[in-house]
């Protein structure tokens, strides 16, 4: 059976080993403060799902997923994750991560500066641009008519057919958004980030309130369609 591996275990890394348990799939999680933080989610997900240390769970995973705060990218295992399909969900905040010059100008994504840094891997950019319980409400079977897209992107050809297959597993069509260049297509404050999955923003009670919209691969091509950037901004 397939693993997936989680570096970072919140809200988006939680999500996906609930995703991914549900689907038959083995998973290893781990984070920045110790195995034993995460008895308790372990404890709720089952069999199929055990705690253990990022360079663990990294060499565990068949697929894994990187969902931790971007200015602690630098913390990710290189040498642990040679080799492997690492799909990252990192998104850039500055008021959390600090002032990352390239990325203010506009000049590369934070896809690219982690690829950089895990060079022995194949970075795909996925689950980065829904809200967590929307992940979780809205995954659908294969086939269902009312299934929802997520957007990725990668270099490689074959690692992003690898994350499309994982994102089949966990209940999602995937949209081939193409290269990490043109990952922020669907980085923060873009017309495919949070919106498309959304019923009404504005509610009473915001996100955590709201029931989930299913947007599927055309609404997602629309709108990563729509995306632009700001003028002088590097292409």
């Amino acid at each position: 059976m397939a693993t997936l591996g989680l570096i970072g275990s919140g809200n988006i890394g939680g999500t996906l080993a609930r995703l991914a348990v549900d689907a038959g799939l083995d998973v290893v999680l781990s984070n920045s403060r110790g195995p034993q933080t995460l008895d308790g989610l372990v404890a709720e997900l089952g069999p199929r799902a055990r705690a253990a240390t990022p360079a663990e769970a990294a060499a565990a995973g068949d697929w894994v997923v990187a969902t931790i705060p971007l200015g602690n990218y630098r913390e990710l295992p290189a040498d642990a994750l040679a080799g492997k399909v690492v799909l990252d969900t990192l998104n850039y905040y500055p008021q959390r991560d600090g002032l990352f010059p390239a990325l203010e100008a506009e000049e590369t994504t934070t896809s690219a500066l982690v690829q950089e840094h895990l060079s022995g891997a194949q970075v795909v950019k996925a689950f980065n641009n829904i809200y967590f319980n929307h992940l979780l409400l809205l995954a659908r079977p294969a086939g269902s008519p009312d299934r929802s897209a997520l957007p990725i992107a990668g270099e490689d050809p074959a690692a992003r057919a690898s994350a499309t297959r994982l994102l089949d597993l966990l209940g999602y069509d995937a949209v081939d958004a193409g290269t990490l260049a043109e990952s922020w297509r669907f980085q923060r404050d873009t017309p495919v980030y949070v919106h498309p999955y959304a019923e009404d923003l504005a509610r009473p009670g915001g996100l955590a309130q709201d029931p989930g919209s299913v947007a599927d691969a055309a609404a997602i091509r629309d709108a990563l369609a729509k995306a632009v950037r700001p003028a002088g901004s590097a292409e």
